[in-house]
């Protein structure tokens, strides 16, 4: 049986990690920091998110378009919906939280400024809003934290004071070739550090979020 929600909108909706109840859409895909160059062509005519309810059909907008409005990917933690909007006219990023018909409250708000919109995003396990570009990891809430990464570093979850960082590694290319040797492998390790940058420990794996909002290193 194919189900309708209440509201068709032809947008692709996304599933959000750590819980089964909403998904999400964007109506672009545009980025962040693609708002600084939108601002260098004459501004951007704004997005909305919209929330899918997968148990009931209804359809959630907590704002409608505006121009220069722009919004980040959502998380699930402890039982509400987290999601950053950037508003490049009042030159401000703020942290919201949502649960649909019941709360809309922002949590923190940033001067556009102070944070890098490039690969800026929410990670749990509880709520870190961070970016990193290039060589360098930024943490601006609930903490400020700095710390250098790997050319194939990327720090995908910050729980008890501890830093989770998945970095790819490829062994067995055959450069004279450029293809892969018989004894090619590429995989995850997971290193772990202290808000100082210490390494704590260092393994193969992936970490991977389930349904129940549980990590596992696969």
């Amino acid at each position: 049986m194919i189900k309708r929600f209440n509201e068709l909108n032809g947008l692709y909706i996304e599933k959000i990690y750590g819980q089964e109840r909403l998904a999400y859409a964007m109506s672009d895909s545009s980025d962040l920091y693609d708002l600084i160059e939108f601002a260098e062509r004459g501004g951007y005519q704004g997005s909305i998110i919209k929330f899918y309810d997968l148990k009931s059909g209804a359809v959630y907008t907590p704002f409608e378009k505006k121009r220069d409005v722009m919004y980040g990917r959502p998380v699930f933690s402890e039982g509400f919906y987290y999601f950053l909007q950037a508003d490049y006219a009042m030159k401000s990023v703020t942290l919201y939280k949502y649960l649909p018909e019941k709360i809309l409250e922002a949590v923190t708000e940033f001067n556009i400024k102070e944070v890098n919109l490039y690969n800026l995003m929410i990670i749990g396990e509880k709520i870190h809003v961070i970016s990193q570009d290039g060589n360098e990891f930024k943490c601006y809430y609930p903490e400020k934290i700095t710390l250098p990464l790997g050319t194939h570093d990327s720090v995908t979850l910050i729980s008890e004071d501890r830093i989770y960082i998945e970095s790819w590694v490829e062994e067995g290319w055959d450069d004279a070739k450029d293809c892969a040797s018989d004894d090619y492998k590429y995989y995850d390790k997971v290193i772990i550090k202290d808000f100082a940058g210490n390494i704590i420990s260092e393994e193969v794996g992936s970490i991977y979020q389930a349904d129940d909002g549980t990590y596992w290193i696969a």
